[in-house]
């Protein structure tokens, strides 16, 4: 489910959502590389809740798509590579978007109203832990039907939370917050029952 066999113009067009998201952020950080060019991005992009306070509203997004560093970059964006095209194949794009969205977007308001005023944040995890938590909302349903899932996913969702705990330098607010929303939304998207919901009684184990 998980192994990505695609060449790179068949990832592209299978996934587009997952590939735009990825291209945003490795520009970005590309960009941020400049010299001064690269210092303003970061001056009216990071999440620093006391300039939010001062009605920064913007920084509630775009820390998303900043990141400290090359290892923060790649880590959060193999994770999207690896994890994201088989959410937005069931989901389809808006959902996985608005998925995608909403568990960063909360990552960063919950950092915002738990974390002190000079707490400043960069980075795409929480959104990223969000599609680990809408996972979870699938396995909440479909543990019977794709125990295979289940067996990758919870160990992986464990994994994540202890290195949330034991690496320095983490917002664990956004981690746990985004992995919570990603949850929640997927209890929705994926309940049996209803038109509106997704269909993945049909999935392969």
């Amino acid at each position: 489910m998980f192994s990505r066999t695609e060449n790179f113009s068949q990832y592209i067009k299978l996934y587009p959502v997952v590939s735009i998201i990825i291209a945003i952020n490795i520009i970005i950080h590309v960009v941020s590389l400049v010299p001064y060019l690269g210092n303003l991005i970061f001056i009216y992009g990071a999440g620093a809740n006391y300039l939010i306070s001062d009605g920064q509203w913007w920084r509630f997004i775009t820390p998303m798509f900043l990141h400290a560093g090359f290892v923060h970059l790649l880590f959060n964006m193999f994770s999207l590579f690896l994890f994201g095209p088989e959410l937005e194949k069931l989901t389809g794009k808006v959902r996985f978007l608005t998925l995608y969205f909403m568990a960063g977007l909360f990552g960063t308001v919950a950092t915002f109203v738990l974390q002190d005023a000079n707490y400043v944040h960069v980075g795409a995890s929480g959104a990223i832990y969000g599609i680990l938590g809408a996972f979870g909302g699938l396995v909440y349903y479909a543990r019977n039907k794709l125990p295979q899932l289940s067996q990758i996913i919870v160990p992986i969702i464990i994994i994540s939370i202890v290195m949330t705990f034991l690496t320095p330098n983490i917002n664990i607010t956004a981690h746990l917050t985004g992995l919570a929303v990603g949850f929640l939304i997927g209890l929705v998207f994926f309940k049996p029952k209803g038109k509106a919901n997704v269909n993945w009684k049909n999935r392969k184990r």
